[in-house]
């Protein structure tokens, strides 16, 4: 007789999945999950947009998806306050909502690092230009000793950059 099977207990009564607060716990999950898959969608659209160079156009959605990830914020507090009744009621909804979690995570993070990307080369783009600038304007002269000059800092012209599209 193996000593696992022999410890468990029976298993309570479970209730049927037509209950008020069965119900209920759906209607938090479906409004979670609808709240992730509107925001997934945008955020997959902004990262095909900033992929192929369209950075202006994924700029375009910044409302769209700050209104979407307040509706996904809310839905998770809302799931987190009644977790332990999810958990009773409908675990296996509880186990779906999970794994759908994880997928948009994981999608999360492909457009946290398309744009971390996107970052780095405009701001190197930015630094690279400000070095030609700098080039330019900064008197080619040479020391007595036959080295270049460093400039001094009334020959560094400052770069402004406008943060908007």
């Amino acid at each position: 007789m193996n000593h696992f099977n022999a410890s468990r207990r029976p298993m309570p009564a479970q209730r049927p999945n037509n209950t008020p607060e069965s119900a209920a716990a759906r209607k938090l999950a479906e409004d979670l999950m609808d709240a992730m898959s509107a925001l997934l969608g945008l955020i997959e659209r902004e990262t095909e947009l900033v992929r192929a160079g369209k950075v202006r156009e994924a700029m375009m959605m910044e409302s769209q998806k700050q209104e979407l990830s307040r509706r996904y914020a809310g839905a998770v507090s809302q799931l987190k306050a009644n977790q332990v009744q999810l958990s009773k009621s409908a675990p296996e909804l509880l186990s779906t909502l999970h794994r759908h979690h994880d997928a948009f995570r994981a999608m999360l993070q492909v457009n946290l690092t398309v744009l971390a990307t996107a970052h780095a080369v405009s701001e190197s783009v930015v630094r690279g230009v400000n070095a030609e600038i700098q080039k330019r304007n900064v008197p080619n002269t040479y020391t007595a000793a036959g080295r270049r000059a460093t400039p001094g800092p009334r020959h560094i012209t400052p770069l402004a950059v406008s943060r908007t599209l």
